[in-house]
């Protein structure tokens, strides 16, 4: 392969200006505050390395239930997003889709997931994997037992790319599964 010259890297946009042939990914600039990576490790260093299930909260319900483990926004990690989800007996979660990619991984139950349409079918023990930018809803089969599944993502990033999409196009229940009003999920 003999050198480059200018010609070949650049070509003449229609307005006389110089365009750079190679496509390229741009990645915009943080400006909300002042990053000093000295003080970020020494607070990423500082968070606790065990994170309580005492002192985790679950969010939302009564039939789909949510608690954030992991998040950039409790200073724990800056690239992933963890959480656990709980869903009663005979429950479902919103119909909802997302960019990014969430492998669950299924602690305990039994259900399947539509996913465009499409029903996957799940136990304790599989994982179930919802692909980019796909709709999809969680439900639990077992209409005597919780369902709980661990979901692992990059969403971080997905944000910091500014690329998230996410949206909900069927709310999740607000009324409990009859005969579960006082179910309450738990971490183990």
């Amino acid at each position: 392969m003999g050198k480059q010259s200018m010609e070949d890297k650049y070509e003449d946009a229609a307005a006389g200006q110089k365009v750079y042939k190679k496509p390229r990914l741009y990645v915009r600039e943080i400006t909300a505050f002042t990053y000093n990576l000295a003080k970020e490790l020494k607070k990423l260093r500082s968070i606790p390395r065990v994170i309580k299930g005492k002192d985790m909260k679950f969010s939302d319900g009564p039939q789909y239930f949510n608690c954030n483990i992991l998040t950039p926004s409790h200073d724990t990690v800056q690239a992933i997003y963890a959480h656990l989800v709980v869903v009663a007996p005979g429950g479902k979660s919103q119909k909802h889709g997302h960019i990014n990619e969430a492998p669950f991984y299924i602690l305990d139950g039994k259900g399947y997931d539509i996913h465009d349409g499409k029903r996957h079918d799940w136990k304790a023990g599989d994982v179930c994997i919802v692909p980019n930018a796909c709709v999809h809803q969680h439900f639990n089969a077992d209409d005597r037992h919780f369902a709980r599944a661990l979901i692992i993502k990059s969403k971080p990033l997905y944000m910091f790319m500014n690329m998230l999409f996410q949206d909900t196009l069927e709310e999740q229940p607000k009324t409990p599964v009859p005969g579960y009003e006082d179910f309450k999920p738990s971490i183990v």
